[in-house]
């Protein structure tokens, strides 16, 4: 299936200059999204995932049906002030400052291999930090899944070391 078709380039959004690629027409596509998800669902039993891991939101879009079809587990990275109980931080650079996201302190058991899940490989920061907090607990990270890479952003650089799977590139 060429995934493409069902990604919707939005011109100048958020601002001026920007391609934006929407997903929302992927996912309101059933077969595209069913099929979508399970590309990484053979990627995750091929690393012998144990956890799937999401950034908020989107990467639990991507994640939970995920995690949802093998029986696994889905851990939520969030934005600082989301989660209720005792969490870990991770700080990560953005294009003016710095944003912080947290996961739980017990999410992650030491010796799980996780698989991290999101929409879009940018310029890999948020994936970055997402790492960084699996690994504070004692995760190994066996991959990283993506719906849409954009290449020219090299987002791929900040995650060397790791395995990278994307479905659709630009």
């Amino acid at each position: 299936m060429d995934l493409k078709q069902y990604i919707t380039i939005v011109e100048d959004w958020p601002k001026p200059g920007i391609r934006f690629k929407d997903i929302t027409s992927l996912m309101d596509n059933g077969a595209a999204y069913k099929y979508a998800t399970d590309q990484i669902v053979e990627y995750a039993k091929q690393v012998e995932a144990d956890i799937i891991v999401g950034p908020e939101a989107r990467g639990f879009i991507i994640g939970c049906p995920v995690a949802y079809a093998l029986g696994l587990g889905f851990a939520p990275v969030r934005k600082e002030g989301k989660l209720p109980r005792e969490v870990i931080r991770a700080e990560y650079g953005l294009e003016y400052g710095k944003d912080v996201l947290t996961m739980h302190n017990d999410a992650i058991k030491p010796g799980q291999r996780v698989l991290i899940t999101d929409d879009l490989l940018a310029t890999g920061g948020t994936i970055e930090a997402t790492i960084n907090l699996v690994e504070q607990l004692g995760g190994i990270v066996v991959g990283c899944a993506f719906l849409i890479e954009l290449t020219y952003l090299d987002g791929r650089d900040k995650l060397e070391g790791y395995e990278v799977r994307t479905l659709l590139q630009y």
